[in-house]
């Protein structure tokens, strides 16, 4: 077992590296840079200043990685190294020293000039197996002590301990961190928080810009919700201030505000907020779940019908009902779902009740259910019939057994064994494939976010989201395999006397 595991998580991690490496690669190569600032309404105003709209545009293409980007206060403090009478004037003198730093560093780097001020700006084209080394050099990030390393605080304390934090509790507390609980404890699932280890799969933009990828996928959503915070001050008031996500923030950059509620010196004052709607993540794992729930509740007792009555009238009936519901477009389906739910009083979008009406999520996770429920019907009635002519069976007859009990007792329990292997990856399929369904409902999930994602050439979010659908998938099929070996222990995941 051990070994099985060990193989196929290794096999997973190169799968995740092809699958993600080739999206990256499509993504970043194929989708014209000119379409990623047609929706940044900030970069449209600037048509009359030309130096803004460049600074803003290598900026952005910085932060998406499609370059490395130093202005002219940027490039002046680098050039400073070399000869430290470099000033940001576009003067000549300093033309040679920007040329001089930019020919010692190489490595493709360019000279640049605004339209404007004729200021000097310098910039490098990344290319695109660099940029694939980048974001996977820095996809697993890990907290320590010496994270933080900031000039203007030299003094700042760096250890990691456990303490009774005024404001959360018990926790393990850091300082010099990037966050300053590296683990806490609350009431929200898992219950059990830890930001040691932590992913980054790039920024957003332009939708969501400049906003972390996993930030967006994983906070919540709609308006700010209004809580009793207990800040470091010892003060208790309303406050939509998320407390648990205390990041560093330079001290010399504190406001009244910060100062007020952390106290002055405080190098922990970047938080993020609480929100009314539940996070992306979390509505596409509800209606996620709640959809193979629904496909096994329906297809289960069909499918073993089928096989109990085989070859009668309602294995007739049910096998051209399933073979027609196959071959039904999806869309159409939904919109029939869709149509029939209004008049019965449910939402036909989901922001007409919002996140805090359950009748919000019926019809979209009805929808994922009975999508999924013709798959079942079809692969469980035919286990069930391959299993009707094995040896067991025909002992069991022997022995006196009815039907009913036979595949009650018998059938029913062999044919779940593929059935469970295949139920992670069916609760991941819901998730990843429920694009055209929440598009519809306007669902605030992770498919409508691919969508729109594309739609918006917002390609660090697709490349993030691909990311996150190819660990869930796989990681899907490990639970499944582990759970078929759990129902039936005579299956052995190893090389050696197994299956």
């Amino acid at each position: 077992m051990k070994k099985y595991i060990f193989e196929r998580i290794l096999r997973s991690l190169i799968s995740i590296l092809l699958v993600t490496t080739l999206t990256y690669a499509i993504v970043f190569t194929l989708v014209p840079t000119s379409l990623i600032f047609k929706q940044d309404p900030n970069y449209n105003k600037m048509v009359t200043t030309p130096d803004k709209k460049t600074n803003y545009q290598n900026t952005i293409f910085n932060n998406m990685g499609y370059i490395s980007y130093y202005n002219t206060k940027e490039l002046q403090a680098k050039a400073s190294k070399i000869d430290s009478s470099v000033t940001t004037a576009p003067t000549k003198a300093n033309e040679k020293i920007y040329k001089k730093y930019i020919n010692s560093i190489g490595n493709g780097w360019k000279l640049g000039r605004f339209t404007e001020s004729k200021e000097f700006y310098a910039v490098r084209h990344i290319p695109i197996y660099e940029r694939v080394w980048n974001f996977f050099s820095g996809l697993v990030v890990i907290d320590h002590p010496w994270k933080i390393k900031d000039p203007k605080n030299p003094n700042l304390e760096r250890y990691i301990r456990p303490e009774i934090d005024p404001s959360v509790g018990p926790a393990l507390v850091g300082s010099g961190t990037r966050h300053k609980y590296l683990v806490y404890f609350n009431k929200q699932f898992p219950f059990v928080h830890q930001n040691v280890i932590t992913f980054n799969l790039g920024i957003s933009y332009p939708t969501y810009a400049n906003i972390p990828v996993v930030q967006v996928i994983t906070q919540g959503q709609g308006k700010t919700l209004q809580k009793e915070v207990t800040f470091p001050t010892g003060k208790t008031k309303l406050s939509a201030i998320d407390i648990y996500s205390r990041t560093y923030r330079s001290p010399s950059t504190l406001d009244s505000r910060d100062i007020a509620n952390f106290g002055k010196g405080d190098a922990y004052t970047k938080t993020q907020n609480n929100y009314v709607e539940p996070s992306m993540i979390g509505n596409s794992f509800k209606i996620g779940i709640i959809g193979v729930l629904l496909s096994y509740l329906f297809g289960l007792p069909i499918g073993m019908l089928m096989a109990y009555y085989k070859n009668g009238w309602f294995d007739r009936f049910s096998t051209a009902a399933t073979t027609f519901m196959l071959a039904l477009p999806s869309i159409a389906l939904i919109y029939i779902v869709r149509f029939v739910g209004s008049k019965l009083g449910f939402p036909d979008t989901f922001p007409l009740l919002g996140a805090d009406d359950a009748r919000s999520y019926v019809l979209p996770a009805l929808i994922l259910g009975i999508l999924g429920t013709p798959g079942t019907v079809v692969w469980f009635r035919r286990y069930i019939v391959d299993l009707q002519g094995s040896d067991f069976v025909r002992f069991a007859r022997a022995k006196g057994l009815s039907e009913m009990e036979i595949s009650q007792n018998h059938l029913f329990k062999q044919a779940m064994v593929p059935v469970v292997n295949g139920i992670p990856q069916s609760i991941v399929g819901t998730i990843a494939g429920a694009t055209l369904t929440e598009t519809v409902f306007a669902f605030p999930g992770m498919g409508k976010m691919l969508i729109d994602s594309i739609k918006s050439a917002n390609n660090s979010m697709v490349v993030g989201l691909v990311f996150i659908f190819a660990v869930l998938s796989i990681l899907g099929l490990l639970v499944g395999d582990i759970l078929m070996t759990m129902l039936d222990p005579r299956i052995k995941l190893s090389s050696k006397g197994g299956k």
